[in-house]
């Protein structure tokens, strides 16, 4: 009888000891930049897009950007309408297709490069510039095979890098 109630209070102390040693893991990681935000912690919580505009020769890559932003705000729990004092306007400048592999003298992979300006204009006026700002990961897509899958294939590796570059945008915003 004696030994099962040691043997308990052994399993009790380790798992206590345990919870001890990770929590201050725990607390000792958010010392190392990393710390857990709410909607509390967040700049504003409203936002309006005033306009994307789009100069490159690729269509309608703006109406990608402005969902693609609204569906991120709202991820980070910031809301996009009209009414917001923060406002956020920008240019997409810059689209462009690489050639990453070549299988006699056809490509077979591209890579998406999209990039674009922004400015954050808070409710006092002051503005936040976003210079070259784009996707930061290499989005890239295969290409040999019939015209239609190419292009097909070329649309979704486009609004991958347009949600990407949202992703950087919302970040840089919110929480730089």
């Amino acid at each position: 009888m004696m030994k099962v109630q040691s043997s308990t209070l052994k399993v009790y102390s380790f798992s206590v000891c345990l919870l001890f040693a990770t929590c201050c893991m725990l607390f000792a990681a958010s010392g190392c930049g990393y710390s857990i935000q709410n909607k509390a912690t967040l700049p504003f919580q409203a936002i309006q897009i005033v306009k994307i505009e789009n100069v490159t020769i690729e269509p309608k890559l703006q109406d990608i950007l402005y969902r693609a932003l609204t569906d991120e705000f709202l991820k980070h729990g910031v809301s996009v309408n009209r009414d917001a004092g923060y406002k956020l306007s920008g240019r997409i400048n810059h689209f462009e297709l690489l050639i990453l592999s070549e299988k006699s003298d056809i490509a077979t992979e591209y890579e998406v490069v999209i990039k674009g300006n922004f400015t954050l204009t808070d409710p006092s006026g002051k503005i936040k510039e976003l210079k070259n700002t784009g996707s930061p990961f290499i989005v890239s897509f295969t290409g040999p095979g019939p015209l239609n899958d190419l292009i097909a294939s070329k649309e979704k590796a486009s609004e991958k890098a347009m949600r990407d570059m949202a992703m950087e945008i919302v970040g840089i915003i919110l929480y730089q």
